[in-house]
């Protein structure tokens, strides 16, 4: 998919779940789960309002429960796969249906004008694994049935074996055999790069319109990853998200952002960026902004600075947290249970508190700009070099570029102070020449731009 595009990231189970009870470690019972069906057309076409083009749901195939060796957790981690070729009982409303009501989910999501993204974990599987469809033998694991660090709920696979390869690949074909749109595959890093070169060139001769993506750690593996092993993109944790962590934290200048995006090169417009996921910290916890509205700034930069794709973890839209939402666990979000039952009385907003609808539609603001042809498809041009302290701009705590395409123009500003600021920026001659844009009277680089930016935010200024 060419261009800027917002993928959602969302664990079902937590989602739809409307109990309020949360007991950390807490059984099924306890605890209730969203389902499958709790995903409606209307849920799916707020999410569009956000513009979304891909849902990422996150523990759909059948993974370690209550009971099973080594399992963690009420509910047991979506990384623990007990079954590649099953879905989980839990998510459906029959048990019977679980793979007829996860496809109805589908063809729901197509039919809203998005795709379907699910997990793959090749690396390892829950030590109680079996499947009926298609079994692993002893050689498929790892001599010793080892685990890697602390995944004690888990058994590594072994890919010295070519059966271990094959039978990856039938899982990936039955699942686009389903309408699955696309791959989040976990640990990529852990598998060989040329298992990926084989398997996903295999995949996609039959199902070419797939997406992979692969949660990657290690930037001197980026380049093995995209041009031998065929990822289409790659998580921009190590780059963008610590950057503009440490920007939030006050622990780095707005202005080493810059060092970021130059160090990916020819690969930044094919890394994931986002600022929150089931692995990290929510913007409202104390180890990041401290408050939902404090990462606006990022999430500006992150949105707008060039053309990666975008990922936005469910409740992130509302300011949900402060805590890190559990993946071991039953257990349900009070924010996305008040949204979901606005959207059930016809209203998202009817339930939520002033501040929750105040980020909300910021959130939806920023991501219908998304769509802007500049933002979505533009070049972009680093401004910061040209912009040093002043009583005007402070390159700490400003962050300022420009965007692109055909003949739309914005100039770019993020503050990430907790003041609102009017800053005056200085657009150098060389980016007139970059953009093939001629200086005019009112727009020329011997007279520096007026602009204000709101606390903790950014604005999008229409030069041209």
């Amino acid at each position: 998919m060419k261009g800027k595009f917002v993928i959602y990231q969302m664990l079902p189970r937590v989602f739809g779940n409307t109990r309020s009870a949360n007991i950390p470690g807490g059984t099924l019972a306890e605890n209730g789960t969203g389902k499958f069906k709790d995903i409606t057309v209307s849920v799916l076409g707020e999410l569009r309002k956000l513009n979304v083009s891909y849902v990422w749901y996150t523990g759909v195939i059948r993974h370690a429960s209550a009971g099973d060796p080594g399992v963690k957790g009420g509910a047991g981690s979506p990384f623990a796969i007990t079954d590649y070729y099953d879905v989980n009982p839990y998510l459906a409303t029959k048990e019977n249906s679980r793979m007829q009501e996860f496809e109805a989910l589908v063809a729901r999501t197509r039919d809203a004008g998005m795709g379907t993204v699910i997990d793959f974990v090749p690396n390892h599987v829950s030590p109680a694994y079996s499947s009926a469809v298609n079994s692993f033998g002893e050689n498929n694991f790892y001599p010793g049935r080892i685990h890697d660090w602390d995944w004690t709920d888990t058994v590594k696979l072994n890919y010295s074996e070519r059966d271990t390869w094959e039978k990856m690949r039938d899982i990936l074909l039955f699942w686009a055999s389903k309408g699955v749109s696309g791959f989040r595959c976990d640990m990529v890093e852990l598998v060989p790069v040329e298992f990926w070169q084989w398997c996903i060139s295999a995949v996609k001769k039959l199902y070419p319109k797939l997406i992979f993506i692969g949660e990657a750690y290690e930037p001197s593996a980026y380049a093995g990853l995209f041009e031998t092993g065929g990822f289409d993109y790659l998580y921009d944790k190590s780059g963008f998200y610590d950057a503009l962590k440490r920007v939030v934290r006050g622990e780095a200048p707005a202005s080493s952002i810059t060092a970021e995006w130059q160090k990916l090169g020819k690969y930044q417009a094919r890394m994931l960026n986002f600022l929150e996921n089931h692995d990290e910290d929510r913007i409202s916890s104390p180890y990041f902004a401290g408050s939902p509205f404090g990462g606006l700034a990022a999430l500006f930069v992150s949105l707008f600075f060039n053309t990666a794709p975008f990922m936005l973890y469910f409740g992130q839209e509302l300011g949900e947290g402060p805590g890190k939402t559990s993946i071991f666990d039953f257990c349900s979000l009070p924010k996305v249970r008040a949204w979901l039952r606005g959207i059930k009385a016809g209203d998202p907003m009817k339930y939520l508190g002033y501040e929750e609808q105040a980020l909300y539609v910021v959130y939806r603001e920023f991501m219908k700009k998304t769509a802007e042809p500049a933002i979505r498809r533009g070049e972009t041009f680093d401004l910061e070099y040209a912009n040093p302290r002043s009583e005007h701009f402070d390159p700490d705590r400003h962050f300022v570029f420009m965007r692109k395409f055909n003949n739309s123009v914005y100039l770019c500003a993020a503050n990430f102070s907790k003041d609102r600021v009017r800053i005056k920026v200085n657009i150098p001659r060389h980016a007139f020449e970059y953009f093939g844009i001629p200086e005019t009277e009112s727009l020329n680089s011997s007279e520096p731009v007026d602009v204000r930016i709101a606390s903790d935010a950014g604005t999008l200024l229409k030069l041209q």
